[in-house]
């Protein structure tokens, strides 16, 4: 299992955005591999959101992404938002693993 973490920060018109990554989040949840979905508003700042998405695996991630149905869906966030997204596995403490 893979999670994909995206921190937004909204810079444009809130109700648009959340309009925008509705529809992006209805598209990537029916997505082959796609396990679970959350969206987290700053409590100190709420132009800041946290969207984490649980995959199988990298790879199902990547074919979501690569689609064109979600690079037209995506496209609409540029004016909206600053994303900074990242995948990330799991650590487990005492595993070894760097």
């Amino acid at each position: 299992m893979v999670t994909f973490v995206n921190k937004l920060t909204v810079h444009g018109d809130f109700d648009t955005f959340l309009a925008v990554k509705d529809r992006l989040t209805a598209y990537m949840s029916a997505q082959p591999g796609h396990v679970s979905n959350q969206t987290l508003r700053h409590v100190g700042d709420p132009n800041v959101v946290l969207e984490l998405a649980v995959w199988e695996d990298a790879a199902a991630h990547q074919r979501a992404v690569r689609s064109e149905e979600f690079q037209a869906i995506v496209k609409g966030l540029g004016p909206l938002a600053t994303p900074d997204p990242g995948l990330y596995e799991t650590y487990e403490a005492g595993s070894g693993a760097h």
